[in-house]
């Protein structure tokens, strides 16, 4: 079920490399982990998926995290600064929609995903994706096609202007659904 699932997604901050240092169990949305801990260098994802931010308030460059070990979260994801906030990714079930646009404000282009797309180019013609409406689903969208280089999550709602969300030198390349298998 997944109320059960989201009720039990947790992972475990630790302030050091390799699970060492004080830590915090954090259960949801933790937008300043300095509240808990002076900084955070590794971490266990215990159940569920997260976003990691490098800043506070969910800013900043973003890092997918579903179950495992993170013994050295800076040097394993390419993190130039440590965890300092992070969302919990609720599981979906059902269909995924998105749609995304060429411009910003829902114009120009627009295209409906209903599954991964690995390079909207290549697959739609499109140069760009400046502004999306995630219908159904949650979603991650990269700067790069084939799923590289930065990420940003994206739960439903409209996002008329991507480049104002932290990253105004982000174009999104490639995009892929958070799906069951993830958890």
């Amino acid at each position: 079920d997944a109320n059960l699932l989201l009720a039990n997604s947790f992972v475990i901050f630790y302030e050091d490399k390799n699970f060492q240092g004080r830590s915090y169990e954090c259960m949801g949305d933790c937008p300043d982990m300095s509240s808990y801990l002076s900084r955070c260098h590794s971490c266990r994802v215990e159940r569920g998926c997260f976003m990691m931010y490098d800043h506070t308030n969910f800013m900043g460059n973003q890092y997918f995290m579903r179950r495992g070990e993170y013994s050295d979260s800076m040097s394993m994801m390419g993190m130039s600064n440590c965890i300092r906030s992070c969302r919990m990714i609720p599981m979906h079930r059902g269909s995924y929609r998105l749609r995304i646009y060429e411009r910003e404000n829902m114009s120009g282009q627009m295209t409906e995903l209903m599954d991964d797309c690995d390079n909207i180019m290549d697959r739609h013609r499109m140069s760009s994706c400046m502004s999306c409406n995630v219908m159904e689903g949650n979603w991650l969208m990269y700067e790069q096609p084939h799923y590289r280089g930065r990420m940003m999550y994206m739960r439903p709602g409209e996002y008329r202007n991507l480049s104002n969300m932290g990253h105004s030198s982000m174009r999104f390349m490639s995009m892929k659904r958070i799906t069951d298998s993830c958890y």
